[in-house]
Parts: structure tokens; C-alpha cells; sequence
């Protein structure tokens, strides 16, 4: 399947790491992805899987330009 893919240069377990940064980028709660990776404490889950992407970035970005319009009037 990973060579049909042609990812044969990824490992079974990266596919963690990329569920960890997509359900982060979608607004999963760290709970709820620390409770679906099987780990003990949300700090483990932050500490190893807590990567972050350009599109949380910008994300983050846009909700800091829309507070500052709503304030500023």
C-alpha cells in the first residue's frame, strides 16, 4: 500500500505524527488527540506530537488580525 502510495521512504509510525499535526490544524482539543493516540498524560502528546505547521501559524495569524479589526472599530 505505502509503495502504491509512493511514500516507501516513510515508516508506519510517521502516520502518527502527521494525525497528531492534522487533528491539531483542525481544532482537535489536545484531550481528545492525547485520548485517540493512546497516551498517558497531554503533555507526552504535546511534547512528541505537538508540531507546528505554517498553516496553524497562519491560522493563529488571521485570529489575532480579526480580534485587533474588532477592537480597534
Amino acid at each position: 500500500i505505502v509503495k502504491s502510495m509512493g511514500l516507501e521512504q516513510e515508516r508506519f509510525h510517521d502516520l502518527r505524527h502527521s494525525y497528531a499535526v492534522v487533528s491539531l490544524e483542525s481544532g482537535d482539543d489536545i484531550k481528545t488527540v492525547q485520548t485517540n493516540l493512546g497516551h498517558a498524560t497531554a503533555s507526552f502528546t504535546l511534547d512528541v506530537y505537538g508540531h507546528i505547521s505554517q498553516k496553524m501559524r497562519q491560522q493563529s495569524a488571521d485570529r489575532m488580525e480579526q480580534f485587533i479589526r474588532k477592537v480597534s472599530g
